[in-house]
């Protein structure tokens, strides 16, 4: 898939090819719609938060649909549209 890295902070956002991640057993994967940045996002981009674990993809307030669901996982079906939302 394709994803925007962050590889170290204070510089661009690289376009890259990278895995397609497989869902853990509570997991869902989703092929995302779209994406938002908030603002800690931009912090970690920017360099104001420490030791962020690097690479990274940021953004987790998306919308997408299930492409996939862990083994553990019973109130969301495949094709389902959702919504992510603030990780608080």
């Amino acid at each position: 898939m394709e994803a925007m890295v962050l590889h170290r902070a204070g510089t661009p956002l690289r376009l890259e090819d990278i895995a397609i991640p497989e869902p853990g057993r509570t997991q869902v994967l989703l092929e995302v719609t779209v994406c938002g940045l908030c603002r800690t996002d931009l912090h970690v981009v920017d360099g104001e938060l420490t030791a962020p674990k690097l690479p990274l993809v940021p953004g987790h307030q998306v919308v997408g649909r299930v492409v996939a669901t862990g083994s553990s996982v019973e109130r969301v079906r495949t094709g389902s549209r959702v919504g992510v939302p603030w990780l608080g």
